[in-house]
This record gives structure tokens, sequence and C-alpha cells, in this order.
């Protein structure tokens, strides 16, 4: 099993930024995809940011430019670093990992708002 434990969620302004970590512990294996899901009320789960265990990224187009997903491997986590953020980003947003099989985290909720 492998547990993602979420933190970094909270208000901000429009504009503002924050910086979301997930840690994972458990039973971790050496090649693996971990990123970020976000589901706002009554939308579907969406996909925002993923990396590989080779550092390769990939990103929802309405994120591109102002968020940045990055790993730091010797400590199990991803950081998901969002700037310039709007009202539309508001939703909670889920860390995952895949390795196997699917792992999620509890999630944590964004609110953009002035």
């Amino acid at each position: 099993q492998v547990q993602l434990v979420e933190s970094g969620g909270g208000l901000v302004q429009p504009g503002g930024s924050l910086r979301l970590s997930c840690a994972a512990s458990g039973s971790i294996t050496s090649i693996y995809t971990m990123g970020w899901f976000r589901q706002a009320p009554g939308k579907q789960r969406e996909l925002v940011a993923t990396i590989t265990n080779g550092g390769i990224t990939d990103y929802a187009d309405s994120v591109k430019g102002r968020f940045t997903i990055s790993r730091d491997s010797a400590a199990n986590t991803v950081v998901l670093q969002m700037n310039s953020l709007k009202p539309e980003d508001t939703a909670r947003y889920y860390c995952y990992r895949r390795q196997y099989k699917i792992y999620w985290g509890q999630g944590t909720q964004v609110t953009v708002s002035s």
C-alpha cells in the first residue's frame, strides 16, 4: 500500500500563489507517475499536472505558464507551485501516484476569491 499526504491548500486572492505538497510513503517503487487532479463542485475531476520518475511533466492547458510541478525523489514528494491564481482554479486538489495501480490522497481545498 501507498499513503499520500497532501498539504498547502487554503484561501488566496486572485493573482496570488499557493504551494501544494504531496508526500508518498509505504510500498514506494522507483518507477511511477505522480501528479494532481482537481474537482470543483458540480464538475468532473480534471487532470492538472503530472510528473514521471524521469522528470517528464505535463500540464492542463488551463494552467500552463502558471503552475509548475516538481519532485524531490529522495523525499518521495511532489510539489505543485501555483501562481497567478484565478477564481476558476477553485477546487479540491487531489494528489495521485500511479505504480501498478493508482493511489489517491484525501485532497486539499484551494479557494481563490477576493
